[in-house]
């Protein structure tokens, strides 16, 4: 049980050094960063509800024929 404590210790310990090292983004990349991901949300939203509607049109016509 001791050897996993350690070797927790060890994991927690490089995760930290890792963290140390790693390039942040600064608030202006957030921001520009956050706006893509906002547009691309919006450019899939609006495409999934056409690709919706025409599959809902191709169902009425093919209901109404039947």
């Amino acid at each position: 049980m001791k050897d996993f404590f350690a070797k927790f210790k060890g994991y927690l310990t490089e995760v930290k050094g890792e963290a140390k090292r790693v390039s942040w983004p600064d608030k202006h990349e957030l921001y520009d960063s956050t706006l893509v991901v906002i547009a691309f949300i919006f450019i899939l939203a609006v495409t999934t509800l056409v690709c919706d509607k025409v599959i809902q049109l191709f169902i009425e016509i093919v209901h109404a024929g039947a």
